[in-house]
């Protein structure tokens, strides 16, 4: 059934009002009606199968027949902090890392980072991203709708982060350390900070100050990857063993 996400306060008892660009795929595109039944989510980890009740020209309504908690969320909570790269690649990060089960994705602006991005534009482009976070969160039975955030300078959140949380930061220059040992050591962090660089990736300076910080610096293996591989590389490794995909 198709899926959609609305707000804690469109849902009441027994109804919930689906609101916005929503409506008009149901009406238009689905073309769904009266007593057919799709699956809203809160947002917040719970779904429920409902039954369209009335379709208006800005809203549907909706009655609930049944509600359950979500079990697409993965067992931590994923930061992925991407550098910003060239043309559209950040709408394939944000889509594959949606899918993949991170739980927010931020902007950072690095040493190497090429795009410029002026305000009037970067709002354009937070719009984009976030809607294509929530389709990616629609089409694969997400129980949130992961946030992408505003840009951050590098040195800023790397100074700034919790103490506690486990930081993940690929090097081309590692040889040594991976993924596996990490979190064999830090298994019991629930918060896993992922900061992937643009084009060019990281420069040393930028390497010493996460060091100071904390950051396990690891390889991704003997080959160079791409801006836009590299985070899909590292969420899918932990989502992999930390026994959130491959059951078998």
């Amino acid at each position: 059934m198709s899926k959609f996400f609305v707000k804690s306060e469109n849902i009441s008892s027994d109804l919930i009002t689906i609101t916005g660009e929503d409506v008009i795929h149901i009406k238009k595109v689905l073309r769904l009606k009266n007593g057919d039944n799709i699956i809203v989510s809160d947002g917040l980890g719970t779904d429920y199968n409902v039954e369209i009740h009335e379709i208006h020209s800005h809203k549907v309504e909706t009655k609930i027949i049944s509600s359950y908690k979500n079990i697409s969320e993965p067992p931590v909570n994923t930061i992925l902090l991407q550098g910003i790269p060239k043309s559209d690649k950040m709408d394939y990060i944000i889509q594959k890392g949606v899918e993949l089960g991170v739980n927010k994705i931020v902007p950072v602006v690095t040493e190497r980072t090429i795009v410029k991005i002026s305000k009037d534009n970067y709002k354009k482009k937070h719009e984009r991203w976030n809607r294509i976070s929530m389709e990616a969160a629609k089409q694969c039975n997400r129980g949130i709708v992961p946030e992408v955030g505003y840009p951050v300078n590098f040195k800023d959140v790397v100074e700034t982060l919790p103490g506690d949380a486990l930081k993940i930061l690929p090097y081309e220059k590692e040889k040594s350390q991976g993924i596996k040992g990490i979190l064999k050591e830090k298994s019991n962090n629930k918060d896993i900070y992922i900061f992937i660089g643009p084009e060019g990736g990281f420069c040393e300076k930028e390497i010493e100050l996460a060091l100071k910080n904390d950051f396990n610096i690891i390889s991704l293996g003997p080959r160079i990857l791409r801006t836009e591989t590299a985070g899909i590389v590292v969420l899918s490794i932990l989502m992999y063993e930390l026994g959130d995909v491959g059951y078998v």
